[in-house]
């Protein structure tokens, strides 16, 4: 007999705020970084360390992910900045990813295997290794899992995509007007952002009177394409103690769970409903919270509609009302459950989800990098004025979730609560 969440004695409970998120960094967000990936990881982690208040004595564990070797592996970023590994790992894989090596740092820490984990995804994402059937992608042979779609002419995530999109559109009544202001409210927190690569405010109009790419994606209903380096870092909290900011303790996550198929998701369930259904069940019983409880949301936006749709499976609006949900507020700085504060991958730089992360870090510090002004004693001293060009600190946050996306079949999440 199947074990219910309540019965399963296997569910990880006990590893609840065990971990903690202790130090993140990043590069600049840019078009032309005019460096390595190499280089752009150690810089990332550098910042990161720095930031935590840690030494290369004091990581001794490295994980890192790349997609279609477009980044660089651990052991030569390792060598650069005096770290010796006793554990180190590189994945292949973009969305999805960052939850699911979050997992993995705190189960070999918990193994006994390292003390301290660097996570970090470093690079050219516009100068070199475009995601998109362009640019070195556009060599690729149609072999292996790109049998079950170039052949269709799928050729990128908006094409793979769009079905989904288009059945949640046909079944529920969502607008393009509705989806269209996921775009607009991560706009108006990137003009808050020092860091945003686009920290222009948009209007609906200016999402819909952009040029189509693929049916129902405007061009402003898809993300930036930047280079950059990001890291963050993973300890024991009691480790996190002796670090130099209010640690972010890890009470859940959830890595690459999937549909009951992922190569053609649609075979098995709505094509409409994306695989957070599943990881849901998962995600809120180990965290021992419920989304209603949830003070900022990091969606993975890709497009508009990801962020829409993952909402929805989360549970955080019942299925069909992800428009609504998205169109009414309740996303904004000021609302009730602001989303993609940093102005996420639509406006701020794409990095396949570690830059939410890092953000939602800093929002439970209560400390977002915005424009505030610095106080005697280097803290910021928040404003909370949202108007353009101010203050993006949400106010008393809490307990933050994010949510990862691989595509509608696979996803990834995290919850996290301030220390």
């Amino acid at each position: 007999m199947p074990l219910s969440a309540e019965t399963d004695t296997t569910t990880p409970r006990h590893l609840r705020d065990k971990y903690a998120i202790v130090g993140v960094g990043e590069t600049k967000y840019s078009r032309g970084s005019g460096l390595t990936t190499r280089a752009l990881a150690t810089w990332a982690i550098r910042n990161a360390m720095e930031d935590a208040g840690l030494r290369p004595g004091d990581v001794d564990g490295l994980l890192s992910y790349q997609y279609g070797s477009d980044s660089t592996p651990s052991t030569f970023v390792a060598g650069d900045l005096g770290i010796r590994p006793n554990f180190f790992m590189d994945v292949h894989g973009g969305g999805s990813t960052t939850e699911a090596l979050i997992g993995m740092a705190m189960g070999v820490i918990e193994a006994g295997m390292c003390r301290t984990v660097a996570i970090y995804r470093a690079f050219n994402g516009y100068s070199q290794v475009r995601i998109g059937g362009t640019g070195v992608r556009a060599a690729i042979p149609v072999v292996g899992d790109a049998l079950h779609g170039r052949p269709y002419g799928w050729e990128s995530p908006g094409q793979w995509f769009a079905p989904s999109f288009m059945r949640h559109m046909h079944d529920y009544g969502t607008t393009p007007e509705q989806v269209a202001m996921v775009k607009v409210i991560h706009s108006e927190h990137a003009s808050n952002n020092p860091k945003a690569l686009y920290p222009k405010r948009v209007t609906v109009e200016d999402v819909l009177s952009s040029r189509m790419i693929c049916t129902p994606l405007h061009l402003l209903d898809c993300c930036v394409e930047t280079d950059s380096g990001t890291c963050i870092i993973v300890t024991r909290a009691d480790r996190a103690r002796d670090c130099r900011h209010v640690p972010a303790l890890i009470r859940a996550t959830v890595g690459r769970c999937c549909k009951p198929r992922i190569d053609m998701h649609y075979q098995a369930g709505p094509i409409s409903t994306v695989a957070a259904k599943y990881a849901r069940e998962i995600l809120w019983p180990n965290a021992d919270v419920g989304p209603e409880e949830i003070d900022v949301t990091g969606s993975y936006d890709a497009f508009t509609f990801t962020t829409l749709m993952q909402l929805e499976d989360y549970g955080f609006c019942a299925k069909g009302e992800g428009g609504a949900y998205v169109s009414d507020g309740t996303m904004r700085l000021s609302g009730k459950r602001p989303n993609n504060t940093s102005g996420g991958h639509l406006c701020e730089g794409y990095t396949h989800g570690i830059n939410m992360v890092i953000e939602n870090v800093r929002q439970l510090r209560h400390d977002a990098d915005d424009s505030c002004p610095v106080g005697a004693d280097g803290k910021r001293i928040h404003t909370h004025d949202y108007r353009e060009g101010g203050c993006r600190q949400v106010r008393d946050v809490e307990l933050t979730a994010n949510l990862g996306w691989a595509n509608p079949g696979t996803g990834s999440a995290l919850v996290m609560r301030r220390g």
